[in-house]
């Protein structure tokens, strides 16, 4: 069941490795896919080493739906999300460093580079630390989206968003570009000049007839 929507999963899965977006078998990627149902990578598994059967179909209560393996241990966070932001149908999570970083900077990455304000949309909210595997890294995520697509978690990593798995992952890999770029700037000492509104509603408008 649901084969192309785990293979999308998969996907992605080594996409955010492939940007060092994670290390080993760390982060998670999620998809809403019915009512009360949703697709997770299973708890602690390389994600190398995956295959279409190890993704686990879970339902609003955690509970596994199909699927042999253990979900996600974010998996309550991520429902939490799912159920609280309608508009969004797939979730990455991940601890990529370079936003981290930028995390303990700032309390908004603002819309400062092209990479930014295409894929995330709006400023990047800094939400306040929660453990892992707990609920509170939902909320604070829900809390702190805004208009965004994207969640830099203090002291963890970030969670992004989107309306499907592409837009997800657009947002968390270009994320991370951007927050390379502020990190090495605040490095050098040099102050980022703010970009005119208009300029950043133009740069908005280009990327909504990006690609084919």
């Amino acid at each position: 069941m649901f084969e192309e929507q785990k293979k999308q999963i998969l996907d992605a899965a080594l996409e955010i490795k492939a940007n060092r977006l994670i290390s080993l078998s760390g982060g998670n990627v999620s998809m809403r896919v019915g009512e009360n149902r949703y697709l997770v990578t299973p708890s602690g598994m390389r994600y190398e080493t995956m295959t279409p059967a190890d993704i686990c179909l879970i339902d609003e209560n955690c509970n596994v739906v199909e699927g042999t393996r253990k979900p996600s241990s974010d998996s309550s966070a991520l429902i939490y999300m799912f159920r609280h932001m309608p508009h969004i149908n797939a979730i990455i999570h991940t601890h990529q460093p370079w936003a981290t970083a930028a995390g303990f900077a700032v309390d908004e990455l603002p819309e400062f580079q092209v990479t930014i304000i295409d894929a995330c949309r709006n400023p990047v909210k800094v939400a306040p630390f929660t453990p892992s595997s707990a609920i509170g890294m939902g909320i604070l995520a829900t809390e702190y989206a805004g208009d965004s697509l994207a969640v830099i978690l203090k002291h963890h990593g970030v969670v992004a968003f989107g309306a499907d798995m592409e837009e997800a992952l657009y947002s968390a890999v270009y994320l991370e570009e951007s927050a390379k770029t502020f990190v090495l700037t605040k490095a050098m000492g040099v102050e980022i000049p703010p970009l005119d509104p208009e300029l950043v509603r133009l740069e908005k408008q280009g990327w909504e007839t990006y690609g084919q």
